[in-house]
């Protein structure tokens, strides 16, 4: 007779004696509902496991076999553990060089493991350090049509020698006894989106009797996962439509001051956008806008527009830069519209002198500034406006979400314009940014001369350092740019200043080489910066501290060292500080490493100049916690689904939350009682600007 639910605490489970109880609850499973939720890293059926005599060198492979020898080994330095490994038709060796003492007491003859890892070829195939499971002789995906799941073992569970099968042993034990589990959706629902009961997904998961069984498992529980986050998503969204704020719908002088002022044409791209702004904020609620655009296609023009609609609205408006180098450029551009259409502005940083601060501070009181442009300063507790009715954060995704709550916490519902050079890929758009209407500068500048792209190695070097020459001697300027690299080697600021020596003494000694790096103190770096500004400097050395904020458009060259060590994104954005001018432009980056997934990463920033591509690319390549910085991590409470796969899912799953929320924006009607408590479950650390508890 069923007696469990998923409510049942851990401790009264045969098998979960008080240390593995504790060692279970220091991962954050305490119930039978967290176990069940505790999904397999991988599942070994006939579709997954690779036969030894069909391996190739460098592939991932998957691999079931019988240990036919076991012992250790002495190396040149030191002692290793080795396994021959045999599937019948086929035999390769496994070696373990870290923790071999550890895996000789694991590992014995005779043995059945599945084991996975990439394969080598060292007097036949191998694989290195492979990550391992022990198997029960009659545990056989490939002849028996078994689906068999394999876990994650964090050392807090391996102190208490449950292993893989152990964990299977117990979610079996739980699974049987386990009384029927509700579904929160009904099952109209399910019909509409063609999933399968929440019961059988949850024991399916663990124990399929087929692939297809667990293929339908694994799409009800990926939806889910979408499907809660994009509730988020829509609950914020629909509590910002509830929030009323100033409608800004007067369009005064000060834009046809600042149109008729400019020296180009605005792209259609660029009319649509600023369309779209200037109806968000004729409404009374406040607009929340992400504002994409490729770099160099005019985000800023479109911003300084913007800013010029709030103020003819008699109210104040905010911009916050993650970097003091782009807050100062930011600066340089406003200011010029500012004067151009009498409006007042100014910047506030960390280094803003006492006696000028104080004099902002009170002009932002009193009403005297409209525009401020400034960093993290913005949101420190002394700053008050009198009216702020626009916040533009940018390069939004280098700020917190409480960071941008801080800032638009200073005006009553002002309307926030979050802007970004970094191309978002779709699924990350609405996975991070779902709350947020979106707007795309998808078309360029007609007079921007696509900068042309080369990967050398480091042999083709002094042919690159004569081009310099070349280009410096034509009255251009040059850059180079070292990256962060391993805290085993030297920092990137020591890669910077060694380089800057070498070129300045040795490479260059008749140019005027400058250096510009993170750790610079404010006026030493406006120093350099404005003297690379006015051609006093023809080379310029950096960390990535020019990333963003830089715009010399007499700079036609970049030179990127150990290019194989950035992101594709942030290699784009290094990319997009030349061509800015008149001149054809080049960014050369050098390859040191020399593996094929380098190689293939460094074609990609050849083969085109579009960010969209390169994001999509990125994130396929490094995954969505990397695209974005450690600022991210702990928001996706994804187990099991994964955004760079999922489209067609986390596009089905969208709708159906939007849809839902529509109709009951507060989640107060009785039929949703169960999709309320699983989400408070899910988000209960996350219902900022939700209206429901």
């Amino acid at each position: 007779m069923n007696s469990l639910t998923t409510s049942t605490s851990l401790q009264s489970i045969k098998g979960v004696g008080p240390a593995r109880a504790d060692a279970l609850s220091a991962i954050g499973i305490n119930t039978v509902s967290d176990l069940l939720h505790y999904y397999p890293r991988k599942h070994l059926d006939r579709t997954t496991v690779t036969p030894i005599s069909k391996l190739k060198r460098d592939m991932a492979a998957t691999v079931i076999g019988k240990v036919e020898a076991a012992d250790m080994r002495r190396g040149k330095r030191r002692q290793y553990f080795q396994a021959i490994l045999s599937d019948g038709k086929g035999m390769m060796t496994l070696t373990w060089f870290n923790g071999a003492r550890y895996i000789k007491k694991a590992i014995k003859v005779g043995d059945r493991l599945a084991v996975n890892g990439k394969v080598e070829f060292f007097n036949g195939f191998q694989i290195v350090h492979p990550e391992y499971d022990k198997l029960k002789d009659d545990e056989d995906p490939v002849n028996s049509g078994l689906v068999i799941p394999l876990y994650s073992i964090p050392s807090e569970l391996k102190k208490t020698r449950l292993d893989s099968r152990g964990l299977r042993r117990l979610i079996k034990t739980i699974s049987d006894g386990l009384k029927e589990i509700p579904d929160h959706f009904s099952p109209e629902f399910r019909k509409a989106n063609a999933l399968i009961h929440i019961n059988s997904a949850l024991r399916n998961i663990h124990f399929a009797e087929s692939e297809d069984v667990l293929k339908a498992a694994t799409h009800r529980l990926k939806f889910d996962e979408h499907y809660f986050l994009q509730m988020l998503m829509a609950l914020r969204k629909s509590s910002l439509q509830q929030t009323g704020t100033k409608a800004l719908n007067k369009i005064g002088p000060q834009v046809k001051l600042i149109s008729d002022s400019l020296d180009f044409e605005l792209t259609d791209a660029q009319k649509k956008v600023i369309k779209e702004i200037k109806d968000d904020m004729a409404r009374p609620f406040s607009m929340n806008r992400l504002l994409q655009g490729d770099v160099g296609s005019g985000k800023t023009i479109v911003s300084v527009l913007a800013a010029a609609i709030a103020v003819a609205n008699n109210v104040q408006v905010a911009v916050m830069a993650p970097t003091e180098i782009l807050a100062h450029q930011h600066l340089f551009s406003f200011k010029k519209h500012a004067e151009t259409a009498h409006m007042t502005c100014a910047i506030l940083v960390g280094g803003t002198p006492t006696k000028e601060r104080r004099a902002i501070l009170d002009g932002l009181a009193e009403g005297r500034i409209d525009i401020i442009i400034g960093t993290h300063a913005l949101i420190q507790k002394d700053v008050q406006f009198k009216s702020l009715g626009l916040a533009i954060v940018d390069e939004q995704h280098r700020f917190g979400v409480l960071q941008r709550g801080d800032l638009t916490s200073k005006g009553l519902n002002p309307h926030l314009l979050a802007m970004t050079a970094t191309p978002i890929p779709r699924t990350l758009a609405i996975t991070y940014h779902g709350d947020m209407d979106l707007s795309i500068i998808d078309e360029m500048p007609k007079n921007r001369i696509p900068v042309v792209t080369k990967v050398v190695e480091e042999t083709r070097l002094k042919k690159v350092y004569d081009f310099m020459k070349s280009e410096v001697a034509a009255g251009r300027q040059c850059m180079v740019v070292y990256p962060l690299v391993e805290e085993t080697e030297k920092s990137d600021l020591a890669a910077a200043v060694e380089m800057h020596a070498n070129l300045s003494e040795k490479i260059f000694p008749e140019l005027i080489v400058g250096l510009i790096h993170g750790r610079m103190k404010k006026d030493e770096k406006d120093a350099v910066m404005d003297a690379y500004a006015r051609n006093e400097i023809h080379i310029l050395i950096s960390t990535t501290v020019i990333e963003v904020g830089i715009d010399i458009p007499n700079a036609t060259v970049m030179l990127i060292e150990h290019a194989d060590r950035f992101g594709l994104t942030q290699l784009h954005q290094l990319r997009g500080r030349v061509g800015r001018g008149s001149e054809k432009s080049y960014c050369i980056l050098v390859r040191r490493n020399f593996t094929d997934n380098s190689k293939k990463r460094l074609r990609i920033m050849e083969s085109t100049n579009d960010g969209f591509v390169i994001s999509d690319e990125d994130l396929k390549i490094r995954g969505p916690g990397e695209f974005f910085g450690i600022r991210q991590s702990g928001f996706l409470k994804y187990k099991i689904a994964d955004m760079v796969t999922d489209g067609p899912i986390l596009r089905q799953a969208r709708q159906a939350a939007f849809e839902l929320v529509k109709d009951d924006p507060n989640l107060n009607q009785p039929q949703h009682e169960l999709i309320r408590m699983r989400f408070m479950a899910e988000y209960q650390d996350k219902l900022d600007r939700v209206n429901i508890s």
